[in-house]
């Protein structure tokens, strides 16, 4: 997604992510020679005034001293499977622009796009499709507007598919692809990571607090539910992309669902655990994040906070 100048001081990320009527803060750090780090995790009271809040943040935390990042919100972008165009790469994006005509709603010749090669395993260097992602600039500039009030600038702003790569990719075996399900707050969101790409994204509506209800029949009924989605997931997956052996499923659930890992193990040909993430990533400051359960609430964070790139 676009970028935005920057004179941040400190090494890494911050992620600066609305959550409700909070706003979550993290630091990622990301070095040669080292595991991935958190070093900073914290939350604070927003209320319904997302830009006051980052006003008052701005000096206690130093937010101009980052180069700080957001993501866009559900509704507000477009994540979209194409076929790689067969044009010279300059001209990809804007052949990648007008294939949009007819699936999104606002003028695409201001539209912001952005395109994600996944990688072909029958055809090493050649991208067997693209991932697109785009959204209206009014809406990008809608998520910049608090931050721009505020006088924290934003060096880039993402989309969780791709904070949630950024996560799923550290615990992939070599060679080997890996299902990432996240179960939210407001909805599930599955990714199909290999080689350390983003290759698939899948939304869902059900949510964590579907598989915590008090009804025994509505829960059962959500546990089936996640069952059968993950069949059909990995089934389509299989046939999109055979190229693509898939070693593991990885469930990042909160409130944690006690026997969904095994119920999903039984069903599907996939071993599944539960994400753990005090293997790949270290957390020295916020020991509150070798708990799975609080690694699971925070997943995009970690993952925003982790991203790669200069901007």
């Amino acid at each position: 997604m676009p970028s935005f100048s920057s004179s941040s001081r400190k090494p890494g990320w911050l992620a600066i992510l609305p959550r409700g009527d909070r706003l979550t803060l993290a630091h990622g750090l990301r070095q040669a020679g080292r595991r991935p780090e958190i070093a900073m995790l914290d939350m604070f009271e927003a209320g319904e005034n997302e830009r006051a809040a980052l006003a008052r943040l701005k000096s206690a935390r130093s937010l101009k001293s980052y180069r700080c990042t957001t993501l866009m919100g559900e509704g507000e972008y477009q994540f979209t499977q194409a076929d790689t165009p067969s044009v010279p790469r300059e001209e990809r994006r804007e052949a990648l622009r007008w294939s949009l005509r007819g699936f999104v709603d606002y003028p695409l010749e201001t539209a912001c796009l952005d395109a994600l090669d996944v990688p072909n395993g029958d055809q090493a260097g050649r991208a067997a499709h693209v991932l697109v992602v785009s959204a209206a600039e009014s809406a990008v500039r809608a998520r910049a507007a608090p931050f721009e009030e505020a006088g924290v600038p934003l060096a880039a702003i993402d989309v969780p598919e791709l904070a949630q790569r950024n996560v799923a990719t550290l615990l992939e075996d070599e060679n080997r692809g890996l299902a990432l399900l996240h179960l939210g707050e407001n909805g599930s969101l599955l990714t199909l990571t290999w080689r350390g790409e983003l290759v698939a994204a899948r939304r869902g509506e059900l949510a964590s607090r579907h598989l915590s209800a008090d009804d025994p029949a509505r829960l059962e009924r959500s546990r089936e539910r996640v069952v059968v989605e993950m069949q059909r997931n990995l089934d389509n997956f299989d046939r999109q992309y055979s190229y693509i052996p898939v070693s593991k499923v990885v469930l990042a659930i909160y409130p944690r669902v006690k026997g969904l890992a095994a119920e999903l193990a039984e069903n599907i040909y996939a071993p599944v655990q539960e994400m753990d993430l005090t293997g790949v990533v270290d957390f020295p400051n916020v020991p509150e994040l070798r708990d799975p359960a609080c690694q699971a609430m925070n997943l995009l964070a970690i993952g925003a906070a982790l991203r790669t790139g200069e901007a």
